[in-house]
Order: structure tokens, then sequence, then C-alpha cells
């Protein structure tokens, strides 16, 4: 156990809840009542089940497992203490982020140095719902995972370590498919786990640019999916989600009222620079985006996992 001294307000579910994949997360719970989240994950040295607990101007850090001391060190990292608001000025003409920069002064990027487990999530997320990817995630945690070391029973759930990059190897076709990722989402993991050694190694860069370039030579991995690792593992800042169905349109609409594309959004945004992720996650903090009409899109059927009953 330590305590983590920040010198400012941190609350850890606001700056790590990007983490979780959905509510049901095998690898993740948060306790709404005293602000603390519990995360399994995997670490150079094993696993590990931390707890994190905030209290004024302070976290209280609890671990378990092999990876105990790897993620206690990880910590002030994992709760944005690399993270920096200076160059950061909101133009007085994009009111909601003007706003949005006043009520969330806390907010931090965080950096889990997870890299394959972040590439593995961002794989079974591309061109789905998150709905059917969270469903995926789950179901496939909770049949290839294995159970966090120490108290790892919280409410209803256990909480699950996602599996080694060897042990996603070893999840046959069908297991996938069962859980509804087809093979072009499924190549992009194996991939990434023939590769984990390479993907962690990223992390000793700096340069966002060399970073994002090494990702995307794996097969199948475009600028959204190094984006959300990028995001995730190296706390990276200025990793906007371009290709992303809603997010372009969400963050210009929030700016100017107006949907843009991609492109659009890019060059609206390119004062920014450095910070356009910021810029994206406190518009999503604000909870402000384009208007949708008609119903949500379906879930597709074409897989068995559309209509399997998870457990």
């Amino acid at each position: 156990m330590r305590v983590w001294r920040a010198g400012r307000v941190v609350d850890p579910h606001s700056v790590i809840g990007g983490l979780r994949k959905g509510p049901g997360d095998p690898a993740y719970v948060f306790d709404a009542e005293r602000r603390t989240v519990w995360r399994a994950t995997r670490t150079p040295d094993g696993p590990v089940l931390l707890r994190l607990t905030p209290y004024a101007g302070a976290v209280e850090a609890e671990a378990w497992g092999p990876g105990a001391a790897w993620a206690l060190d990880g910590v002030p990292e994992l709760l944005g203490e690399r993270d920096s608001w200076d160059g950061f000025e909101p133009l007085p003409q994009h009111r909601v982020l003007v706003d949005a920069a006043r009520r969330f002064p806390h907010l931090r990027v965080p950096r889990s140095r997870a890299v394959f487990e972040a590439m593995a999530a961002a794989g079974i997320e591309q061109v789905v719902t998150g709905k059917e990817a969270f469903r995926a995630w789950r179901l496939l945690l909770r049949e290839y995972g294995e159970p966090a070391p120490g108290p790892n029973q919280q409410g209803n759930r256990v909480l699950m370590v996602p599996p080694s990059p060897e042990e996603w190897r070893q999840i046959p076709s069908w297991q996938f498919l069962r859980a509804g990722v087809e093979n072009r989402r499924s190549r992009v993991v194996l991939t990434a786990a023939a590769r984990a050694r390479a993907l962690e190694r990223t992390l000793e860069l700096t340069d966002g640019a060399e970073i994002e370039r090494r990702l995307r030579s794996l097969p199948g991995v475009g600028v959204w999916t190094a984006a959300e690792v990028r995001q995730r593992a190296h706390g990276d800042a200025d990793a906007f989600s371009f290709a992303d169905y809603h997010v372009s349109r969400n963050v210009s609409y929030a700016l100017i009222g107006e949907e843009l594309d991609d492109d659009g959004t890019a060059e609206l945004i390119e004062p920014y620079r450095g910070h356009r992720f910021r810029v994206q996650r406190l518009i999503e903090l604000a909870g402000v985006g384009h208007p949708r009409f008609g119903p949500r899109k379906a879930l597709p059927t074409h897989t068995p996992g559309a209509t399997h009953r998870l457990r």
C-alpha cells in the first residue's frame, strides 16, 4: 500500500474511466459510494489487482499480485501526473470548451503503460458499436482471463486479468466468432499479440508521430486504433480520435454549431495541437454532441455472438 499526495484534487475514476470497457467490464469495478476504482491488469512482472481510493489531496493505492510493485510505482502516471495543461488555452469563441475547461480543471490524461492491452481492446472495438465491443470484451475475459489476485470479489463480480499475448494467440477462431468478433478484428488482436514486446517498447519514445507510425505498421491498425492506444497507454493528450463515426461531428458541433468531417475538424482544432485529445475529452465530459435522429444502429446478426447468451 502507498499513499500518493498529488498536491491537487484527483478523482481516479474521472481520470482512468476511459480504460473501462463498459459497465460490466470484468477488469474494472467502480465503487461510486467510496469513489474507489478496482482495476485488474497485466504487468511485465505478472498480474495485479489495483485499488485506488481518493482522499483530500491524496490517493491511497493498494495492490496485490506479482505486479504489485510495478503497478504502485506507476500510480502517478496512471493518474495523469505526466500530463500538463501548459500551452492549452480555449479560444473565447469556443464557449462550450471554455466552460468545460472551467468545469473540469482537474482532468488529466492517464498513462497506463499497458500498450498491448490497449491495442487488444481497440482492435475488438473497431467498426462496431460500443455495446457490441463491450459484450465481446466481457465474454472473452470471462472465458480466457484469469481471476485477479487478492480480494477480487467485488459485489457480484469477480475481477479478471486480461489474457497475456500468448493466451490471446491460443484462443480458437470460432471462439472469437462466438463472442461476435469477426476475423478482420481478431486478426488485429492476434497480430498485436505476436508483436507485443515491440509494442511495449514504444513506451520508450516521446515523439507522438513516431509512436503512431510504429503502431500503424501493424496490419489492420489505422489512425483511430493508434489514437486509442496512445490516449490510454502513452498518455498522449494530442491523440485525437479521427476516423471515428461520431467524434469529429461531436467536436465540431460543440465548437461552432456545425457538423464537420475529419478534414474540417482537423483544421478547426489545429490551434489546439498538442492538446487535441484534451479538447475531445473535455467536450465528452461536457456531454455536448451533434444532434442524432432516428433509431440507434442495430447490433449485427451475422455472427454467432449476436445471439450467444453471455455468462
